[in-house]
């Protein structure tokens, strides 16, 4: 394999700083001796995130169910629990609750843990609507609409200081289960937040339950939708303050950002789940409301907690657009990659695009993102269709999603490819169950996942290196992540294979001459600055060496 060309590494914000009692070096071999090579020193960076819909995922406890919630209404049409939808071919949906809660996932904390996570991600949990929306465009199976829709996935928040009744018991609440997780598991948590909107506020023929309301930390009504479509709202009404004149996600109330009320709102209520032990903040709907309010926001955190990890969902697949958000001056938030899962689902999917695909999604050179090393990167999750790939694909994205660059998230059920190729009304955000995770346990995309995302977890070069392509073409990728720091010292070869036969490598540059060892199988390689390598279908290979650079080539293109 030739090697390709690499671009000027000043642009990417990975550190590379000469130590500032180091004198200039003559050559790239000993200059490199007063470098820091890292792609970042964010912590995070050396997490993997598990993503659940808490709801989904295991009922833990039947007593917080609450079958007969808003049965009470009208003619019992807008209860909450098991709203089902039959589809084609035995397929079926479900915009209820079924049951899932916080002891369900601390009963499977060691099947997360076991995977490799060191993280979990859970939707939002804040107080929702006591009943399904009686307004808006009806939902079915493949029927987009809110109208029959429950909040079972937390974000149509109707107070921002409780928990939503469906997700703790008597025994576990938020600050209990981050307790357990951390002190038992080892596990963080990320706590997804919204800051555009609240509920469903309009169109429907009455107002029912607490829909278009907002209550504050005591339970006081602070603010009511009562019903009317933006454009109603009265100045003179103090309880239409915290909205905006106008629409914008379908019929959900849209919070006015430039009332310093609703931020102080806001601002509280995150500050109050973070002291009960969220460790991140993943943010909805991020660019539904302009940078000044997340920069006030972001602020606001760091100032009570520094240093804190945020990134936002901005669902759009232009990079130069999604950068934005993670510049300082924008609150440095960091971002979910879509421009790299839209490429992530062409080569691992159906469409079997080529390797190629990812280069330009990388933005290894461009300069776009404030830091590029930590955005956080998947391949699906609940918005998104679920991957449509076979076994194979799975095993190739997780192959993929753990040796390169940024944080990988995985939604849950991935690891056995759960509802593969459906979007959300088609059961992409189906109940999981005990019995799935015992399917899971001994499913080959399981076992694959298992073992790349804990080889991720022992290697700091896969976690926070630096980024060096060498060759991608249509089956095969390879690349080096490169760290070096006064702690680590570490060099990752990474080759890929996602086609159907086995893939000869030869790297011919840029490797260190010693001593490098696979990991994976144990072995042990005495190199000269070239390797020959052979890998099987749908597989991967990595090879660590562990010392300081001293290959020229190398040096050369990292202190360009």
């Amino acid at each position: 394999m030739r090697i390709k060309t690499f671009a000027t590494f000043a642009s990417l914000g990975l550190l590379l700083a000469c130590q500032a009692d180091e004198a200039p070096a003559p050559d790239a071999a000993t200059q490199a001796a007063g470098h820091t090579i890292v792609g970042t020193t964010e912590p995070w960076a050396s997490d993997a995130i598990y993503f659940v819909l808490t709801d989904r995922f295991v009922d833990g406890d039947p007593a917080n169910n609450f079958e007969d919630q808003g049965k009470d209404i009208g003619d019992g049409s807008w209860h909450t629990f098991n709203r089902h939808f039959d589809g084609p071919e035995g397929r079926s949906a479900n915009v209820g609750y079924m049951g899932g809660d916080f002891k369900g996932l601390l009963e499977h904390a060691q099947f997360i843990k076991d995977m490799g996570f060191t993280a979990i991600w859970m939707t939002p949990i804040i107080d929702n609507p006591d009943a399904a929306f009686n307004g808006g465009d009806p939902v079915g199976y493949n029927q987009w609409g809110d109208g029959g829709k429950t909040g079972f996935h937390g974000y149509w928040g109707v107070n921002f200081y409780q928990l939503d009744e469906h997700l703790p018991s008597a025994d576990l609440d938020y600050r209990a289960l981050n307790d357990a997780l951390k002190s038992q598991y080892g596990l963080k948590t990320v706590l997804d937040i919204v800051g555009n909107h609240g509920s469903p506020s309009y169109t429907a023929p009455e107002q029912i339950s607490n829909f278009g309301k907002l209550f504050d930390k005591q339970g006081n009504l602070v603010a009511d939708h009562q019903n009317l479509h933006p454009e109603q709202l009265d100045d003179n009404n103090r309880l239409h303050d915290f909205f905006n004149r106008k629409p914008d996600v379908a019929q959900l109330s849209d919070f006015n950002e430039n009332n310093p009320a609703v931020v102080d709102y806001l601002v509280g209520s995150y500050l109050q789940w973070i002291d009960q032990g969220a460790d991140a903040i993943r943010i909805d709907t991020i660019k539904h409301v302009p940078h000044h309010f997340w920069k006030t926001v972001s602020d606001r955190i760091r100032a009570e907690h520094p240093g804190f990890f945020l990134f936002g969902e901005s669902w759009n697949y232009d990079a130069n657009f999604i950068a934005e958000h993670t510049q300082p001056e924008n609150g440095g938030v960091s971002v979910l990659d879509f421009p790299l899962q839209q490429a992530m689902f062409a080569m691992f999917g159906k469409e079997q695009a080529p390797y190629t695909r990812a280069q330009d999604a990388l933005h290894l050179d461009t300069g776009i993102y404030h830091n590029v090393y930590e955005l956080v990167t998947f391949y699906d999750n609940h918005d998104v269709q679920r991957l449509d790939a076979e076994d194979s694909g799975f095993i190739d994205a997780n192959n993929f999603l753990f040796t390169v660059r940024g944080i990988p998230q995985v939604y849950y059920g991935s690891e056995m490819g759960f509802e593969r190729g459906m979007k959300e009304h088609q059961g992409s955000r189906n109940y999981y169950g005990t019995e799935n995770i015992a399917r899971a346990e001994r499913h080959p995309i399981h076992t694959a996942l298992t073992r790349v995302a804990n080889l991720r977890r022992t290697l700091p070069a896969l976690q926070r290196g630096v980024q060096v392509n060498i060759e991608f073409t249509e089956h095969t990728a390879a690349f080096l992540r490169v760290i070096q720091t006064e702690e680590t010292q570490q060099t990752a070869l990474v080759l890929l294979n996602k086609g159907g036969a086995p893939a000869q490598f030869s790297i011919n540059t840029l490797l260190n001459e010693g001593q490098w060892h696979e990991p994976l199988s144990g072995e042990q390689h005495r190199l000269t600055q070239s390797l020959e390598a052979s890998v099987a279908p749908h597989d991967l290979r990595v090879f660590v060496f562990d010392g300081p650079l001293t290959n020229t080539a190398l040096l050369a293109q990292l202190n360009h």
